[in-house]
């Protein structure tokens, strides 16, 4: 039995993604909620929720604010946004503030599905139209993060991989990327699994294997 926090304040979009759940497991559980109020409150009632899936755009919060008080409140609880946004800006910067993936809702149930599913296994989707040629990505970023797309990592990460390779503890990075140290912990633990590693040294041998210089760039 698997259990999953839906929230989307319009119900027909809430029923079509129930159709989509039920591929996943088809014994699954589904909690909805219609806007940010009554997703902390289901989340507070049901901590064992195997994912959250969560609409960018509801009452109580303005676009990626309600997803970082959410993984503030609730880091246990992975979450996935789901939404009518397919803004480069808004995607880098929901995977940014933690969450394990971004499905626009254009997406056709396999792809969400699929996504899901990646997600659910330990990785971290990423939208294909983040490395088109105007995602904003430039020079080396732009390669950097071409070859480690299969991984899920996310500029953001890929910012805090950069600092942990050197050898920085999270504090250090923190301060560097002006983040908390515990949304450096949620991107330092996602990039571990991501890289299907267990510590720091593995995750320098794995960028190593990799062939990719990450000391350059911003």
């Amino acid at each position: 039995m698997m259990k999953f926090l839906l929230a989307d304040d319009h119900p027909l979009m809430r029923e079509g993604v129930h159709h989509v759940l039920a591929q996943l497991n088809k014994q699954v559980e589904i909690v909805d909620a219609h806007d940010y109020p009554s997703l902390f409150s289901q989340a507070e009632q049901h901590p064992d929720l195997d994912l959250a899936l969560v609409d960018l755009s509801m009452p109580g919060f303005t676009g990626v604010q309600g997803v970082t008080k959410f993984r503030t409140r609730f880091p246990e609880i992975p979450l996935v946004v789901l939404s009518a946004s397919e803004s480069h800006y808004d995607i880098k910067r929901v995977l940014d503030a933690g969450a394990l993936g971004f499905i626009p809702k254009s997406s056709s149930p396999a792809v969400m599905v699929s996504a899901l599913q990646l997600i659910l296994a330990g990785g971290i989707y990423v939208p294909s139209l983040m490395v088109e040629p105007d995602s904003g990505l430039h020079g080396q970023d732009a390669a950097a993060f071409a070859a480690l797309r299969h991984t899920g990592l996310t500029t953001r990460q890929m910012a805090v991989l950069r600092l942990l390779v050197q050898g920085n503890q999270n504090k250090v990075i923190a301060r560097a990327l002006d983040l908390s140290e515990g949304t450096v912990k949620i991107h330092v633990a996602a990039i571990f699994r991501a890289l299907n590693v267990n510590n720091r040294t593995e995750a320098v041998l794995a960028v190593q294997r990799l062939g990719i210089d990450l000391d350059s760039g911003h």
